[in-house]
């Protein structure tokens, strides 16, 4: 590994109904920090127009009514990553998240819309990312890379048994850590947050109901022999600080 690489973790995005406010501290601090290295965790998109959930109770209406809704997803969730595209990073990595995958299991249903994937809708190998299907993870170093597979109170504990090594993954939506050491040395577990809108009002389905989201994205750096060091960095109402620097929205 090269001296020095240092990389930017963004967890769910869910555009467009992101929290613009969150999307923009994280550009203005892969401007400062200027990493390497981007991760997406994945959950791009919400991907409402496809979710299982939109027609459930109700007749399937016919394919060309559905696919305007889809298209105008699509269109926003590609304007989303144009933002991250504005920077110049050498190393790319797309993990495919569940919301994502939604897209594909409407393909898989429509076998002839083949171009609706999320990879070839959302441009992924165009734009430089390489590409990771849902939770197949990604190993830099001495850490391995998520969308997230547990959902439980204790969901970080979960990972790190259930993966066996340090493990970073979004998909929660809170910020949640667990460390683990044994003769071998210490690992831990990341839980990094959203950048999704976090509002009653985007989040009709929860019915209300309290929920422990937060906005937070990460900065690794990396050393020689694969040894990494983590900041979560939470973003507090469109604001946050990084090393010493205050970043307003």
């Amino acid at each position: 590994m090269r001296k020095n690489r240092r990389g930017i973790i963004i967890p769910d995005q869910h555009f467009p109904i992101h929290d613009e406010k969150a999307v923009n501290v994280v550009l203005k601090a892969i401007d400062l920090v200027k990493p390497d290295t981007l991760i997406n965790l994945g959950d791009v998109g919400e991907w409402e127009s496809v979710s299982a959930w939109k027609y459930k109770g109700k007749k399937l209406p016919p394919l060309e009514y559905q696919l305007p809704f889809i298209d105008n997803e699509i269109e926003a969730v590609n304007q989303g990553l144009d933002l991250f595209d504005e920077f110049k990073i050498e190393h790319k990595y797309m993990l495919a998240g569940n919301h994502d995958e939604w897209l594909d299991k409407f393909v898989e249903k429509h076998p002839y819309m083949k171009d609706y994937t999320f990879r070839k809708a959302c441009r992924i190998d165009e734009r430089g990312y390489k590409y990771l299907p849902y939770n197949k993870p990604l190993k830099i170093g001495k850490v391995c890379f998520i969308h997230g597979a547990f959902t439980n109170v204790y969901h970080a504990k979960k990972h790190l048994e259930a993966y066996g090594m340090s493990v970073v993954y979004g998909h929660t939506h809170d910020i949640q850590r667990h460390t683990l050491t044994k003769l071998g040395g210490t690992i831990g577990s990341w839980s990094m947050g959203c950048i999704k809108d976090m509002s009653r009002e985007q989040n009709v389905w929860l019915r209300g109901r309290l929920h422990n989201w937060q906005h937070g994205f990460g900065i690794i750096d990396w050393f020689e022999n694969g040894d990494f060091k983590l900041e979560v960095v939470e973003i507090i109402n469109g604001k946050t600080t990084v090393w010493g620097k205050r970043i307003e929205s």
